[in-house]
């Protein structure tokens, strides 16, 4: 077992959390763009969000309906400031998730939004230096890529070898591949949110 010494810092960022108020306005803004999206309507990419999100990282919006999975995607490292991430993503897991059907204008209103803001990614060599709940995984291997977010193996209540495995399956690769040198691993870390923590909408 790796000392616990040598595992990567949990959080990975490098730069100071998402303030609860900005976190709010992030979630606003990734539903009014879903809701730009089925209605027809244009909202500013910047209303309403405070200039201190205004930084380049990758994202991924979840959302459900009655606490199941409805649509999520995401983008792991970003060009653009966050809210036009969020806004981008926002739509895509509401229109474009190829697991679900589009998400109906009526639907609006049942919908949980979540959104996972990534740190930067960090190879690693050894499952003995992924932190379950705090790390999520990518892997790259035969031009083929998995990604889970870190609440995913929370909730399943993995292992760090169950969690490697799983995104070799979402990859399409063998569950083993991991294993192998030449495949890539990575983790990273999220700062998760979700409309919950603020009562609703």
């Amino acid at each position: 077992m790796q000392p616990t010494s040598d595992i990567p810092d949990a959080n990975l960022f490098e730069r100071p959390p998402i303030a609860k108020t900005v976190r709010r306005q992030l979630l606003f803004l990734a539903r009014q763009s879903i809701a730009d999206a089925l209605f027809r309507t244009v909202t500013s990419p910047f209303v309403a969000v405070d200039a201190s999100a205004r930084f380049k990282s990758g994202a991924f919006v979840t959302l459900y309906e009655d606490e199941k999975l409805r649509g999520c995607i995401g983008m792991v490292e970003a060009l653009e400031n966050l809210p036009l991430v969020i806004m981008e993503m926002a739509v895509a897991a509401a229109t474009r998730d190829p697991r679900f059907e589009p998400v109906a204008p009526d639907e609006l209103v049942r919908l949980e939004i979540e959104i996972s803001v990534l740190s930067r990614l960090h190879p690693i060599e050894s499952p003995d230096e992924i932190e379950i709940g705090k790390h999520g995984v990518l892997i790259r291997a035969d031009g083929r890529q998995g990604l889970l977010l870190p609440q995913v193996a929370t909730s399943a209540g993995w292992s760090a070898e169950e969690l490697l495995s799983a995104t070799c399956r979402k990859a399409n690769l063998p569950k083993d591949r991991w294993e192998q040198p030449e495949c890539e691993k990575f983790i990273f870390a999220a700062e998760i949110f979700t409309e919950a923590e603020f009562n609703g909408r």
